[in-house]
């Protein structure tokens, strides 16, 4: 993989970022974790990423404002929110103000695993093969 390919996990959960940071690590996918929107944003400063995993329900600016954030550094940015309690009308509504997808918490880390490939694939993420 290339040198600046990577993922940005935004989740105030820290078990979810450690879990899925280990699940990305198992298949070569270079990532990064943040547990808000502010670090995040800090993140975006410092590094380049090819797509975000990130949590709707979150302290401080939620993930809907922060995806907004993160677009006026990165307009390319693919974006995949995450969200819980069953709620596909903000999944929607991620998608209309710009995420490339959204999937449902609890999450199945394999259909995660698919959505951030596509989303990265217009800029050259790739995982490595099973």
């Amino acid at each position: 993989m290339a040198k600046n390919n990577k993922v940005l996990l935004v989740d105030d959960e820290a078990d979810f970022r450690e879990i899925m940071g280990s699940f990305l690590k198992r298949r070569k996918i270079a990532y990064e974790t943040a547990g808000g929107c502010m670090e995040a944003l800090d993140w975006l400063g410092q590094d380049h990423f090819n797509v975000v995993v990130m949590d709707v329900v979150m302290p401080g600016l939620d993930g809907l404002k922060c995806m907004a954030e993160m677009k006026k550094l990165q307009p390319e940015l693919a974006i995949i929110i995450l969200t819980g309690n069953a709620s596909i009308n903000t999944g929607v509504m991620s998608m209309k103000q710009g995420a490339f997808d959204f999937c449902m918490k609890p999450v199945d880390f394999e259909e995660l695993l698919e959505r951030i490939i596509l989303a990265g694939e217009k800029s050259g993420l790739r995982a490595t093969p099973q």
